[in-house]
């Protein structure tokens, strides 16, 4: 098979969350370029009518869902859409989250659930609404978690963060286990630093220059760097490959510090 056809997404419907900013965004243009049809959710329905206008534009098919990822009956109003729209969604890419700091004896309780609640609970609950759905369609689908290096390592003033990232790490294997035997795979990434609007105060920052000196690749990641490992854990490409988790960092992992 060519790799053309290996990669393609044709005919599957992905649904984003998170998709009017930052990696989101990226993640469903690399989707719909590739011939799937595009769920868009997340909270800010003018970006995401503008993205739905980007893609159809070039001749994708696109839908624009308003929805709080944290709220269940939303979620549930946008998987109904997204069936609505184009059928089964066979490609859920679990990407909304949140990111804030705070030194472990500083963070407070609402703070501390406010990460869990979006990060970690979140993209368990979007996992199980998709995996019921595609099985009650008996059709065979693709759930990519979108995880972290600081899932895989911590940094001072990341404690809540590198939990719930490392959370999505080990819940992706569980969800694996799980599903594979009925035609679901569950794989994650784990990018490690990008400039998005998240972060880019403190990434382009002195201290973010002094992270991305600690990077082997000497930069921060690119928009379109992620492209490859969520196109190879949606497609036919990776149709063997279930509970991995793909790190795509520049090398910052396994990079030993003297």
């Amino acid at each position: 098979m060519k790799a053309a056809e290996m990669f393609s997404l044709k005919g599957r419907v992905a649904l984003v969350t998170g998709a009017s900013s930052g990696l989101g965004t990226q993640f469903a243009r690399a989707l719909a370029d590739n011939g799937a049809a595009i769920a868009l959710v997340a909270r800010r329905a003018d970006r995401l009518n503008a993205l739905k206008d980007e893609i159809e534009g070039k001749g994708g098919k696109a839908a624009a869902i308003e929805a709080d990822v944290t709220d269940r009956a939303a979620m549930t109003r946008a998987f109904d859409a997204a069936e609505k729209a184009f059928g089964t969604v066979t490609v859920l890419v679990n990407n909304a989250g949140i990111a804030h700091g705070g030194r472990v004896t500083e963070l407070s309780p609402d703070d501390w659930r406010r990460m869990m609640s979006t990060n970690l609970d979140a993209v368990f609950f979007w996992a199980q609404e998709a995996a019921r759905r595609m099985l009650a369609a008996k059709a065979q689908g693709s759930i990519v978690n979108i995880a972290s290096v600081l899932g895989l390592m911590v940094a001072k003033g990341g404690a809540s963060y590198a939990t719930a990232k490392a959370g999505v790490v080990q819940m992706t294997k569980a969800l694996a286990v799980e599903l594979a035997f009925k035609g679901v795979r569950v794989n994650a990434i784990a990018p490690g630093w990008f400039v998005t609007e998240m972060n880019d105060d403190y990434l382009l920052s002195e201290k973010g220059a002094a992270i991305k000196r600690e990077i082997p690749m000497g930069r921060f990641g690119n928009a379109g760097d992620l492209d490859g490992a969520l196109l190879l854990l949606a497609s036919d490409a990776g149709a063997y490959i279930t509970g991995a988790t793909i790190v795509v960092d520049g090398g910052q992992v396994i990079q030993i510090k003297g």
